[in-house]
């Protein structure tokens, strides 16, 4: 007889068995297609989380899939120990799309901004001459470049930091979208980087004024600081181009791509970077066993070609004004805000006769739409880029039944 586990089953048992590190929605979800998932017991949803971004091609998209299908039958894993016959036209293909001399491939966002500090203060050292131990990088308060000991002695989120001290040194934490505080702090001769997200995801997609990333790149030329952009969840397509920083025209000097860089198939993150700046890490001084095996190799090219083949850049920027417009027609003492660039959009819910943000997704979740909230009174919104015009439409309504119900 078939073990059949309802829903309830199965939150019990990740709650006997897994560490309470998350606080999931009480949804079980079983498979994926397109823009929608279905849970154990059937029930069918418009997915408005991407998995924060990285199923940006959509759920278990066929040419991805296939690719990892592929690849997985002939050879999975060398480690770095050797070469093997898909890194190299990985690394090719993936410069030639962004327009960098190389690649260092690893596995994880969190990993992928590891990789550009120690590539910066490498590089402070090498080429800026700063004293030995003495490399800063400026960061933004309210940023999250995940959960690592030093990426969490950067935040200023009390919830991921308290508790875990002691703190790595050398970071310089600034308001986001204040000019004048990053042209302060890069009078510190010893600043080797700035460290930023294009748009603040979670921290409620805040998006910076218009120039912000133009003005902050000019300013860091000027005092021979490395740019760093954080784009794993702003990065492929999501805000409406390929990168959110090209909004403003501005290449990184560091560039910081995951998540959607394998479309939710498989962990895959990549460091993009000049010879000038890559070069400084030589042999045995970072890697990963994991890191650009062949498996992650075929699926990155496999989603970047999506992205292309599909224009998902494209489609993102045109139906993010249709979700904004909508969003914003809304008639809810609920609603306060509503911000967001392309398909990675935001409101910030004003509590109302008690009920709050996690209520709204509640009740989201009832009726057939799935998102979360951060920061306990913004949701944020992000759906597949694969999703069409009507879909999205027929989601908007959902939302703002959800949304309505508690007028």
């Amino acid at each position: 007889m078939i073990d059949r586990k309802t829903s309830q089953d199965l939150i019990k048992l990740e709650d006997k068995y897994g560490a309470h590190n998350y606080h999931p929605l009480p949804v079980v979800l079983a498979k994926g297609e397109g823009p929608f998932m279905w849970d154990v017991e059937g029930k069918k949803y418009f997915d408005f989380l991407s998995a924060y971004s990285a199923v940006n091609q959509g759920h278990c998209h066929p040419k991805i899939v296939n690719a990892m299908y592929e690849q997985a039958q002939t050879l999975t894993l060398t480690s770095r120990a050797f070469y093997n016959d898909t890194l190299g036209p990985y690394e090719q293909y993936v410069t030639e799309y962004f327009g960098y001399d190389k690649i260092l491939p690893m596995n994880t966002g969190a990993e992928g901004d590891e990789t550009a500090i120690k590539l910066c203060r490498k590089w402070g050292y090498e080429k800026k001459g700063i004293p030995d131990g003495e490399v800063k990088i400026i960061v933004c308060e309210n940023n999250f470049h995940g959960r690592t000991i030093t990426v969490i002695s950067m935040s200023t989120d009390p919830d991921a930091r308290n508790g875990f001290g002691p703190y790595t040194p050398g970071f310089i934490t600034i308001p986001y979208n204040d000019l004048d505080a990053l042209g302060k702090a890069l009078e510190d001769p010893n600043v080797a980087g700035f460290l930023v997200e294009p748009i603040q995801g979670e921290a409620g997609v805040f998006v910076p004024d218009e120039g912000y990333l133009a003005k902050a790149y000019e300013m860091c030329k000027a005092k021979n600081v490395l740019f760093i952009a954080d784009e794993v969840q702003t990065g492929i397509a999501r805000t409406g181009k390929l990168l959110a920083c090209d909004h403003e025209n501005v290449r990184p000097d560091i560039l910081i791509l995951g998540k959607a860089l394998s479309g939710g198939i498989y962990p895959v993150s990549a460091v993009l970077a000049d010879d000038d700046i890559m070069l400084c890490i030589k042999p045995g001084e970072h890697g990963s066993t994991f890191g650009g095996n062949p498996v992650a190799s075929k699926v990155a090219v496999a989603a970047l070609e999506v992205v292309k083949e599909e224009k998902l850049a494209e489609r993102a920027e045109y139906l993010g004004n249709i979700f904004r417009e909508e969003m914003q027609n809304i008639d809810s003492p609920m609603i306060e805000l509503v911000r967001g660039k392309g398909l990675l959009n935001a409101i910030i819910i004003k509590p109302t006769n008690g009920k709050e943000a996690w209520d709204v997704c509640l009740e989201m979740a009832k009726n057939g739409v799935l998102a979360k909230p951060t920061h306990g009174h913004i949701i944020r919104f992000a759906p597949p880029l694969v999703i069409s015009e009507e879909e999205l439409r027929e989601a908007i309504s959902l939302i703002k039944k959800s949304i309505l119900a508690f007028a």
